[in-house]
């Protein structure tokens, strides 16, 4: 969770190597300014709207706070993402637009690559979700619900259902129930997954 500007800005540069800009470069400034990318537009007014909810809490900070939900909201319709802040960890990766849920006390830790259509959410009333470790990738069209846990170096296949818990590492789950597919090098898909953030 973002706890300082200090802390703001490691949340960005990770997002940004996770989607694969280099917000140093001339190129990819004047790219932006010209055609800009609405997932990266999302993922930096997410991690702004984090920063200022748990770090400014004076008058000024609170109504900029409101000004920035306010915004962020409406990009959220336009994309179609129902995230709320302070669920994804640094290096966080929304690879297409598309239908995105995720329930508000979800947790998941660093380097989450996550595809379109995919639902996290509670179950049967349960105010609790699912805690996701770090390095997962969720394939579109999944389905993560309940009180459960996934481990860290977890792919997650396409359209799956996940109700249970995996806190084994380093393996891929499949499948509607979800099971265990086999070990799996979760770099293969998230080629940062070995760096420090």
């Amino acid at each position: 969770m973002i706890q300082s500007k200090k802390d703001y800005l490691k949340y960005l540069a990770a997002d940004s190597v996770a989607l694969g800009i280099n917000i140093s470069s001339f190129r990819e400034k004047l790219n932006e300014f010209v055609y800009p990318n609405p997932i990266w537009g999302f993922q930096k007014n997410l991690r702004k709207l984090e920063y200022y909810y748990n770090c400014k809490k004076g008058f000024i900070g609170k109504l900029f706070y409101y000004y920035l939900l306010h915004k962020f909201r409406r990009k959220s319709i336009s994309l179609g993402f129902s995230i709320p802040e302070n669920v994804f960890g640094p290096g966080l990766a929304i690879v297409h637009y598309g239908t995105i849920v995720v329930h508000h006390k979800a947790r998941i830790g660093k380097n989450c690559r996550i595809h379109a259509n995919v639902n996290i959410g509670a179950s049967g009333g349960s105010p609790q979700a699912p805690q996701i470790g770090d390095n997962v990738y969720i394939g579109p069209g999944s389905v993560i619900y309940g009180d459960i846990k996934i481990g860290n170096n977890v792919a997650i296949s396409a359209n799956s259902t996940v109700n249970k818990t995996f806190d084994e590492n380093n393996i891929l789950i499949a499948g509607s129930p979800a099971k265990k597919i086999k070990e799996y090098d979760i770099s293969k898909i998230i080629e940062h997954a070995g760096e420090n953030l």
